[in-house]
Protein backbone atom coordinates (compact mmCIF):
# COMPACT_ATOMS: atom_id res chain seq x y z
CA UNK A 1 0.00 0.00 0.00
CA UNK A 2 1.39 3.54 -0.98
CA UNK A 3 1.96 5.99 1.08
CA UNK A 4 -1.12 8.34 2.09
CA UNK A 5 0.07 12.29 0.99
CA UNK A 6 -3.17 13.43 0.44
CA UNK A 7 -4.89 16.57 2.56
CA UNK A 8 -7.38 14.40 3.68
CA UNK A 9 -5.70 11.27 5.70
CA UNK A 10 -8.36 9.85 7.48
CA UNK A 11 -10.59 9.27 4.17
CA UNK A 12 -7.63 8.24 2.40
CA UNK A 13 -6.78 5.42 4.80
CA UNK A 14 -10.27 4.21 4.92
CA UNK A 15 -10.09 4.18 1.00
CA UNK A 16 -6.87 2.48 1.33
CA UNK A 17 -8.64 0.13 3.48
CA UNK A 18 -11.40 -0.76 1.65
CA UNK A 19 -9.65 -1.60 -1.18
CA UNK A 20 -7.89 -4.09 0.24
CA UNK A 21 -11.72 -5.83 1.04
CA UNK A 22 -12.89 -5.48 -2.40
CA UNK A 23 -9.78 -6.70 -3.76
CA UNK A 24 -9.82 -10.19 -1.89
CA UNK A 25 -6.87 -9.20 -0.09
CA UNK A 26 -8.61 -9.58 3.50
CA UNK A 27 -10.76 -12.33 3.35
CA UNK A 28 -14.03 -12.87 5.63
CA UNK A 29 -12.70 -13.89 9.88
CA UNK A 30 -9.30 -12.62 8.53
CA UNK A 31 -7.02 -10.47 11.07
CA UNK A 32 -6.71 -7.13 10.32
CA UNK A 33 -2.81 -5.70 10.40
CA UNK A 34 -1.75 -4.38 13.53
CA UNK A 35 -1.87 -0.73 13.97
CA UNK A 36 1.57 -0.40 13.78
CA UNK A 37 1.85 -2.32 10.49
CA UNK A 38 -0.81 -0.25 9.44
CA UNK A 39 0.94 2.92 10.07
CA UNK A 40 4.76 1.63 8.99
CA UNK A 41 2.82 1.14 5.56
CA UNK A 42 0.87 4.05 5.35
CA UNK A 43 2.87 6.14 6.42
CA UNK A 44 -0.03 7.94 8.71
CA UNK A 45 0.07 7.78 12.46
CA UNK A 46 -2.18 6.08 15.01
CA UNK A 47 -4.92 8.31 15.25
CA UNK A 48 -6.00 7.99 11.61
CA UNK A 49 -5.27 4.39 11.39
CA UNK A 50 -7.74 3.80 14.69
CA UNK A 51 -10.46 6.56 12.87
CA UNK A 52 -10.52 4.41 9.59
CA UNK A 53 -10.80 1.36 11.24
CA UNK A 54 -13.33 2.49 13.38
CA UNK A 55 -15.27 3.68 10.29
CA UNK A 56 -15.58 0.02 9.10
CA UNK A 57 -16.36 -1.02 12.40
CA UNK A 58 -19.48 1.24 12.29
CA UNK A 59 -20.32 -0.12 8.97
CA UNK A 60 -20.20 -3.72 10.60
CA UNK A 61 -17.72 -4.67 8.73
CA UNK A 62 -14.73 -5.22 11.42
CA UNK A 63 -15.16 -6.47 14.68
CA UNK A 64 -12.88 -5.83 17.30
CA UNK A 65 -12.33 -8.86 20.22
CA UNK A 66 -10.50 -7.22 23.06
CA UNK A 67 -7.06 -8.59 23.54
CA UNK A 68 -7.00 -10.33 20.50
CA UNK A 69 -7.22 -7.49 17.74
CA UNK A 70 -9.83 -6.74 14.78
CA UNK A 71 -11.25 -8.84 12.40
CA UNK A 72 -13.13 -9.10 9.17
CA UNK A 73 -16.58 -9.73 9.83
CA UNK A 74 -18.11 -13.25 8.81
CA UNK A 75 -20.24 -12.14 6.87
CA UNK A 76 -18.82 -9.49 5.15
CA UNK A 77 -19.22 -9.16 1.24
CA UNK A 78 -17.97 -6.46 -1.11
CA UNK A 79 -21.41 -6.69 -1.99
CA UNK A 80 -22.53 -5.60 1.31
CA UNK A 81 -19.80 -2.87 2.16
CA UNK A 82 -20.77 -1.25 -1.41
CA UNK A 83 -24.33 -0.44 -0.56
CA UNK A 84 -23.78 0.70 2.77
CA UNK A 85 -21.14 2.81 1.78
CA UNK A 86 -23.20 4.30 -0.82
CA UNK A 87 -24.63 7.97 0.00
CA UNK A 88 -27.99 8.79 -0.68
CA UNK A 89 -29.11 12.79 -1.24
CA UNK A 90 -32.95 13.05 0.42
CA UNK A 91 -32.95 16.19 -0.71
CA UNK A 92 -34.42 16.73 -4.31
CA UNK A 93 -31.97 17.79 -6.95
CA UNK A 94 -34.62 20.95 -7.52
CA UNK A 95 -34.49 21.85 -3.94
CA UNK A 96 -30.42 21.23 -4.01
CA UNK A 97 -30.25 23.75 -7.04
CA UNK A 98 -33.02 26.29 -5.99
CA UNK A 99 -30.27 26.80 -3.20
CA UNK A 100 -27.48 26.87 -5.18
CA UNK A 101 -28.93 29.88 -6.86
CA UNK A 102 -30.05 31.47 -3.98
CA UNK A 103 -26.63 31.46 -2.72
CA UNK A 104 -25.12 32.45 -5.42
CA UNK A 105 -27.36 35.52 -6.17
CA UNK A 106 -27.75 36.33 -2.46
CA UNK A 107 -25.08 35.36 -0.15
CA UNK A 108 -22.11 36.19 -2.86
CA UNK A 109 -23.96 39.85 -2.48
CA UNK A 110 -23.62 39.33 1.11
CA UNK A 111 -20.03 38.61 1.14
CA UNK A 112 -19.32 41.92 -0.92
CA UNK A 113 -21.21 43.96 1.77
CA UNK A 114 -19.53 41.84 4.22
CA UNK A 115 -16.51 42.82 3.50
CA UNK A 116 -17.25 46.66 3.71
CA UNK A 117 -19.50 47.03 6.64
CA UNK A 118 -18.35 43.86 9.03
CA UNK A 119 -17.71 45.20 12.11
CA UNK A 120 -15.20 43.93 14.65
CA UNK A 121 -18.21 42.45 16.71
CA UNK A 122 -19.56 40.45 13.43
CA UNK A 123 -15.73 39.26 12.67
CA UNK A 124 -15.92 37.71 15.92
CA UNK A 125 -19.16 36.36 15.22
CA UNK A 126 -17.63 34.45 12.13
CA UNK A 127 -14.93 33.41 14.41
CA UNK A 128 -16.70 31.52 16.89
CA UNK A 129 -19.12 29.52 14.54
CA UNK A 130 -15.84 28.51 12.55
CA UNK A 131 -14.77 27.31 15.88
CA UNK A 132 -17.71 25.33 16.36
CA UNK A 133 -17.48 23.78 12.99
CA UNK A 134 -14.17 23.01 13.92
CA UNK A 135 -14.89 21.55 16.93
CA UNK A 136 -17.68 19.37 15.90
CA UNK A 137 -16.03 18.37 12.44
CA UNK A 138 -16.80 14.31 13.52
CA UNK A 139 -20.61 15.25 14.03
CA UNK A 140 -22.40 16.41 10.68
CA UNK A 141 -25.45 17.51 12.74
CA UNK A 142 -23.23 19.78 15.14
CA UNK A 143 -21.47 20.94 12.17
CA UNK A 144 -24.07 22.06 10.03
CA UNK A 145 -25.87 24.23 12.88
CA UNK A 146 -22.26 25.86 13.25
CA UNK A 147 -22.19 26.07 9.26
CA UNK A 148 -25.41 27.69 9.61
CA UNK A 149 -24.68 30.16 11.73
CA UNK A 150 -21.25 30.60 10.08
CA UNK A 151 -23.40 31.97 6.89
CA UNK A 152 -25.60 33.67 8.88
CA UNK A 153 -22.97 36.07 10.51
CA UNK A 154 -21.83 37.13 7.23
CA UNK A 155 -25.44 37.92 6.17
CA UNK A 156 -25.53 39.98 9.62
CA UNK A 157 -22.25 41.27 8.34
CA UNK A 158 -23.67 42.72 5.22
CA UNK A 159 -25.52 45.55 7.69
CA UNK A 160 -28.68 44.60 5.22
CA UNK A 161 -31.63 43.88 7.49
CA UNK A 162 -33.50 42.42 4.27
CA UNK A 163 -30.99 39.60 3.39
CA UNK A 164 -30.40 39.12 7.48
CA UNK A 165 -34.33 38.51 8.11
CA UNK A 166 -34.44 36.54 4.90
CA UNK A 167 -31.47 34.28 6.11
CA UNK A 168 -33.63 33.70 8.88
CA UNK A 169 -37.08 33.32 7.32
CA UNK A 170 -35.61 30.45 5.40
CA UNK A 171 -33.53 28.81 8.31
CA UNK A 172 -34.89 25.40 8.45
CA UNK A 173 -34.50 25.04 4.73
CA UNK A 174 -31.08 26.57 4.62
CA UNK A 175 -29.73 24.10 7.38
CA UNK A 176 -31.75 21.09 6.02
CA UNK A 177 -29.90 21.55 2.92
CA UNK A 178 -26.20 22.03 5.03
CA UNK A 179 -26.98 18.66 6.73
CA UNK A 180 -27.73 16.93 3.58
CA UNK A 181 -24.52 18.12 2.15
CA UNK A 182 -22.61 17.18 4.88
CA UNK A 183 -24.21 13.96 5.65
CA UNK A 184 -23.70 12.97 2.27
CA UNK A 185 -20.96 14.35 0.62
CA UNK A 186 -19.05 13.94 4.02
CA UNK A 187 -17.00 16.89 5.99
CA UNK A 188 -13.91 16.63 4.44
CA UNK A 189 -10.97 19.11 5.26
CA UNK A 190 -11.53 20.73 1.82
CA UNK A 191 -14.90 21.88 3.17
CA UNK A 192 -13.15 23.21 6.70
CA UNK A 193 -10.48 24.65 4.55
CA UNK A 194 -13.00 26.89 2.48
CA UNK A 195 -14.62 28.49 5.15
CA UNK A 196 -11.76 29.49 7.44
CA UNK A 197 -10.37 31.04 3.59
CA UNK A 198 -13.49 32.77 3.53
CA UNK A 199 -13.20 34.05 7.10
CA UNK A 200 -9.69 35.43 6.61
CA UNK A 201 -10.66 36.82 3.12
CA UNK A 202 -13.96 38.64 4.87
CA UNK A 203 -11.34 40.12 7.65
CA UNK A 204 -8.85 41.38 5.35
CA UNK A 205 -11.14 42.90 3.64
CA UNK A 206 -11.24 40.83 0.29
CA UNK A 207 -14.44 40.09 -0.86
CA UNK A 208 -13.22 38.76 -4.82
CA UNK A 209 -10.81 36.06 -2.51
CA UNK A 210 -14.07 34.96 -0.58
CA UNK A 211 -16.58 34.46 -3.70
CA UNK A 212 -14.24 33.10 -5.54
CA UNK A 213 -13.16 30.20 -2.84
CA UNK A 214 -16.83 29.80 -1.63
CA UNK A 215 -17.72 29.16 -5.52
CA UNK A 216 -15.32 26.91 -6.67
CA UNK A 217 -16.29 24.72 -3.69
CA UNK A 218 -19.93 25.13 -4.47
CA UNK A 219 -18.98 23.83 -8.67
CA UNK A 220 -17.62 20.95 -6.66
CA UNK A 221 -20.45 19.98 -4.98
CA UNK A 222 -22.29 19.86 -7.74
CA UNK A 223 -20.15 17.39 -9.36
CA UNK A 224 -20.23 15.05 -6.33
CA UNK A 225 -23.54 15.67 -5.79
CA UNK A 226 -24.15 14.56 -9.48
CA UNK A 227 -22.60 11.51 -9.13
CA UNK A 228 -24.47 10.45 -6.00
CA UNK A 229 -27.31 10.74 -8.55
CA UNK A 230 -26.18 8.46 -11.08
CA UNK A 231 -25.60 5.93 -8.81
CA UNK A 232 -28.80 6.12 -6.52
CA UNK A 233 -31.90 4.92 -7.41
CA UNK A 234 -34.46 7.72 -9.26
CA UNK A 235 -37.05 6.87 -6.60
CA UNK A 236 -34.58 8.38 -3.91
CA UNK A 237 -33.64 11.69 -5.63
CA UNK A 238 -36.78 13.41 -6.12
Amino acid sequence: MQSTQKHNVVNDVFEKLRQKLMDGSWTPGSRLPSEQALCSALNVSRVSVRSAVQRLRDLGVVITRQGSGSYISEDFTPQTLNSRLRPVMNLSKEAFYDMMVFRQTVEFKCIELAVIHATPDDILDLEKALNQMLVNKNDYKKYSEADFDFHLAIAKASQNKVFYNVMLSIKESYYYYLEELNRALGITLESVDTHIKVYFAIKNRDASAAVQVLGETMAENIIAIEKINQTTPSDNRD
